[in-house]
């Protein structure tokens, strides 16, 4: 398995408010986070440190203690990403300046053959198999919701003017119901954790292209990536990760 993770500030924002995690080389535990944070002056930045942070830390611990199975690990990810929102919300009760603050959050555990995505917000997880990318989360915004409902359609969402009004978040109330997602992870797999500051700025093919044309060097892959977001404007912050199997 082969693994790289790009963040950037972008050309617009002042703050980098995305926070990503990567496995250290030796470390056994494969596991991912991406948050997106938002809020106040500071507020998103520290919203993703703390989610990311803590969603880490509570899988390390207790990782051991629960059974190894589909059901366990999805627990796993659910408590840990129930435990950051408590975290964040904690944070912003506690401190006027980042009261209302919030982050998407994305939990990635590859483990004996499967990944186990939590995920609230709109970064995404793609998985590209057999030269088809494709989107593993739904998007938790007003706009998926209209298309869920058949009011607009898929290319209209993507100049819609409140395609960033998110339906959920991490951080801003005491409960979340985050998406728990298992998949097959085979042989040739590739996935693509992101936040909006790539999808927004660059679509779907153009990011196929670009992994396709870098298979065999996925750091070249995920620079390319954010170097496309920037040209096309670079309006937020952008952040990439990219899993090979």
């Amino acid at each position: 398995m082969r693994f790289c993770g790009l963040t950037d500030i972008g050309l617009v924002r002042e703050l980098n408010e995305d926070t990503i995690s990567v496995p250290n080389e030796d470390e056994s535990m494969k596991l991912f986070v991406l948050a997106d944070g938002m809020g106040g002056v500071n507020g998103g930045e520290e919203a993703s440190k703390i989610a990311s942070k803590s969603a880490r830390d509570y899988i390390k611990k207790n990782f051991i203690k629960i059974e190894r199975t589909k059901v366990g690990l999805e627990e796993l990810i659910r408590n840990a990403m129930n435990y950051a929102n408590s975290k964040v919300f904690e944070a912003g009760n506690n401190d006027p300046k980042l009261k209302g603050m919030g982050t998407t959050l994305i939990v990635v555990l590859i483990y004996r053959g499967r990944i186990h995505i939590g995920h609230i917000g709109d970064s995404r997880v793609y998985r590209l198999r057999q030269n088809v990318l494709r989107q593993i989360t739904k998007d938790h915004s007003y706009v998926q919701e209209l298309v869920k409902q058949g009011a607009i359609t898929e290319e209209e969402a993507k100049t819609h003017p409140q395609k960033n009004a998110l339906t959920k978040v991490l951080g801003c109330e005491r409960r979340i119901k985050p998406d728990i997602i298992t998949k097959g992870f085979v042989k040739g797999d590739i996935i693509l954790m992101c936040s909006d500051g790539l999808t927004n700025m660059v679509d779907d093919q153009y990011i196929y292209e670009i992994i396709m044309k870098n298979i065999y060097d996925i750091n070249i892959a995920c620079k390319k990536l954010i170097e496309k977001a920037n040209k096309n404007g670079g309006k937020d912050n952008v952040s990439a990760i990219i899993i090979s199997n």
